[in-house]
């Protein structure tokens, strides 16, 4: 053998080990390589700092709840209230996120090399949840920062006027981030368990929005008591200022929309585990 032979041989490749390191790298790369990443969070950013700052500049403390604008809650208006009243349209922009991550891979068909990158599953799933879910708790909690502070702005010498300092303040506004990373990763989960992005976006909406709506017309008694444990309604009793009394306490709050986001990805994980892509 000569010596132009020995150096036509290949060299050997090195066998890389698929870790949970690894693949959490991998669907970060992936995540900031979408353009509808940096589109959606920009437009749950933008409209959770919108109309919390054109509530405040518009807010009357004549005008009723009735005749407000919509909010995730009725009732008394506070500075946080207002602040918070694009949370429930974030909450859609960030869902709608976390669904794209997840079902627009089975839209595309990336799906099958994902999984022949990784074959035991399930660290994908955990994978997309443990990037996005930070990523929207920070950034949202910015947002609610940012529109708490214009708020002020607006609601300078008005009675329901607050500052960060003011009790139960700052945990409202924390609140708000937390809910609604929990809802980025319930988008992906959701994503995971149909693999159809539009399925898993009407989905996402009718849990959020419709499912109470049409739940009031249950008798009273039977919805005064499923009331306060929708995603959407206990989610809201996170970030709320005040509890009120037919709402949960932000702690129980936390506990009920965490164990839906948790149902939701015990059912993604069953499904990616028992079923072909």
């Amino acid at each position: 053998m000569t010596a132009a032979d020995l150096t036509a041989v290949p060299a050997p490749r090195t066998a890389h080990k698929v870790t949970a390191r690894r693949v959490l790298r991998s669907e970060w790369a992936k995540f900031w390589s979408l353009r509808s990443s940096w589109i959606t969070l920009t437009v749950a950013v933008v409209l959770l700092i919108a109309f919390g700052a054109i509530a405040a500049a518009t807010y009357s403390p004549d005008a009723t709840a009735t005749n407000g604008p919509p909010g995730p809650r009725s009732g008394d208006q506070d500075a946080v209230s207002l602040a918070l009243l694009g949370a429930t349209f974030a909450s859609l922009a960030v869902g709608v996120l976390g669904v794209l991550l997840s079902a627009g891979e089975y839209t595309t068909g990336m799906i099958r090399s994902t999984l022949a990158a990784v074959p035991r599953r399930l660290p994908v799933l955990w994978s997309k949840a443990a990037v996005i879910g930070p990523i929207a708790l920070v950034l949202t909690t910015l947002a609610a920062l940012a529109a708490f502070q214009l708020g002020t702005l607006g609601l300078d010498g008005e009675k329901i006027a607050l500052s960060l300092g003011d009790d139960g303040v700052l945990r409202s506004l924390a609140g708000a981030g937390v809910y609604l990373g929990l809802v980025a990763v319930f988008g992906v989960a959701l994503g995971m368990l149909l693999r159809s992005s539009a399925g898993a976006i009407a989905v996402l909406v009718g849990v959020l929005l419709i499912l109470p709506g049409l739940a009031s017309l249950l008798p009273d008694s039977l919805y005064d008591s499923i009331n306060p444990y929708f995603p959407s309604n206990a989610g809201s009793a996170i970030y709320a200022l005040h509890q009120s009394s037919d709402a949960l306490s932000p702690g129980a709050g936390l506990a009920v929309f965490a164990g839906w986001v948790a149902l939701a990805l015990a059912g993604a994980a069953v499904r990616l585990r028992r079923t072909d892509a």
